[in-house]
């Protein structure tokens, strides 16, 4: 690029360091125990290096002069009601006050950690904020603790309050009649999910792989039959993916499901969660693509305005690249700023095809919205 010629597209990074002082401890995984049989303990998969390289290589990657660096803030607690519950912010605020709480399993609210937590959520209204006032296309909101699973009524999978759900209702208040969310993340966005599962102004639409539900905290499954109800039956779209569903099956989904979905909803805002948690099976190019697909449905819908909300991604070294291909491809860069230092994983590419025919033959029949003629 030559430097004497800025950019044409930036995107604007909403982050605070803040948000590194949210301590998870160590253990075995998630689980925060120590067995006492072996010399090392990790860190819990949800710690603060994984988000330093990501704004490290944001700072200091080739990406660099495409990003515009924007301080994040805390939530006031009367901007979470939109989303949470009077009673579950209160549990929040007392558990807090008590110490160490694990509000489930592998959800750790140390001393510090709420006010993380408000933090994470006050930067993500503000990206939203950003683009809801004009100032620019494409904002990115680099947060921790992630949000996805957090619903209305209860904390899960890391998550305290759900920074996306939050930025769509603000988006909503502002005067956006139907925004769109589409979760790339390879966990069921299921706090997203149950936050609008009555709404037919958010559509949700969230790629996964196919868990299941793994718990009190998480009773949602993320199966194609979990449609939203009364008014919103239709526009909780779930796409659970085959395990192991890499580059050609998450290209073949998007292009099959997402962009049709998209065309009949017609949406005035976007919003894309992404967790590189994904990269089990998605390398960089993958990425590159998905973010090229969102950008022009942007481009198409929303008048090219794009929030961008981090959620997972656990592999310290390989999300943080991760994130540099999603954004090169957001940014519709033609040639790759940076290889692929993993490269190929091998894929059932039929079988994710076979899987996405079945949801979209589902689809057909059973969400509405999909059927109305435009």
């Amino acid at each position: 690029m030559d430097s004497a010629a800025p950019p044409s597209d930036l995107v604007h990074v909403f982050w605070h360091s803040g948000m590194l002082e949210h301590n998870t401890g160590t253990g075995v995984f998630d689980t925060g125990m120590n067995p006492g049989f072996l010399d090392i303990l990790e860190k819990h998969p949800e710690n603060s290096d994984r988000v330093r390289n990501m704004v490290s290589i944001l700072k200091r990657g080739p990406i660099a002069p495409y990003i515009s660096w924007h301080s994040g803030r805390s939530a006031e607690i009367p901007e979470l009601l939109p989303f949470h519950s009077q009673e579950y912010i209160s549990k929040l605020v007392d558990a807090n006050a008590s110490g160490s709480v694990e509000l489930c399993s592998g959800t750790f609210l140390n001393p510090g950690s709420w006010s993380v937590a408000l933090l994470a959520a006050g930067t993500a209204l503000a990206a939203m904020k950003y683009l809801l006032d004009g100032h620019g296309k494409i904002s990115y909101a680099l947060v921790r603790p992630p949000g996805h699973h957090a619903q209305p009524s209860q904390a899960d999978g890391y998550c305290f309050l759900n920074n996306a759900g939050l930025a769509v209702k603000t988006a909503l208040s502002s005067g956006c009649e139907r925004v769109a969310v589409v979760d790339i993340d390879v966990h069921y966005g299921n706090g997203t999910a149950e936050g609008f599962y009555s709404s037919d102004s958010v559509l949700t639409i969230s790629l996964h792989m196919n868990h299941g539900s793994w718990g009190p905290s998480h009773p949602q499954n993320g199966s194609t039959d979990e449609l939203g109800d009364g008014k919103g039956l239709g526009y909780n779209l779930n796409i659970p993916l085959p395990n192991g569903t890499g580059d050609r099956g998450y290209d073949y989904a998007m292009t099959e499901l997402v962009v049709p979905a998209m065309q009949k909803f017609k949406p005035q805002m976007l919003v894309m969660v992404i967790g590189q948690d994904s990269s089990a099976c998605l390398t960089m190019e993958g990425y590159r693509a998905i973010g090229r697909i969102v950008r022009e449905l942007a481009d198409k819908h929303t008048q090219g305005r794009l929030l961008i909300v981090q959620e997972g991604g656990y592999h310290i070294t390989y999300s943080a690249y991760c994130l540099h291909a999603t954004l090169e491809g957001v940014l519709n860069l033609q040639t790759p700023l940076l290889s692929d230092p993993i490269a190929y994983y091998p894929e059932d590419a039929d079988l994710a095809f076979q899987v996405v025919d079945l949801i979209k033959n589902y689809w057909e029949s059973n969400v509405p919205f999909l059927q109305e003629d435009n």
